[in-house]
């Protein structure tokens, strides 16, 4: 992957995701399928302009949901949590 906004999809904001950020400084976002830890860590670093101390990287399963007689499936998402250097922030909300 050439470019850095390839690989970070999108921020991944849920009540557990905004307590990681507040408690131990992690942010998690949604990731490109194929791209490893180091990928993550250099995007990161790039885009944002932080340090970045750890980056946990996980799949989420297709879930089954049903709406009437119809069923379906949630998509995959690649999830990529990283630990940020204390001290430092990632304004994921523009303020």
């Amino acid at each position: 992957m050439n470019n850095y906004r390839d690989i970070i999809i999108r921020p991944i904001i849920t009540e557990k995701s905004m307590k990681l950020m507040e408690t131990d400084n992690k942010v998690t976002f949604e990731v490109a399928k194929g791209s490893n830890k180091t990928e993550v860590k250099q995007a990161v670093e790039n885009i944002f302009g932080v340090k970045v101390v750890g980056v946990n990287i996980l799949n989420t399963k297709p879930k089954t949901k049903r709406v009437g007689k119809y069923t379906g499936k949630t998509k995959v998402v690649r999830k990529a949590i990283v630990k940020i250097a204390e001290g430092q922030d990632i304004n994921l909300f523009g303020e």
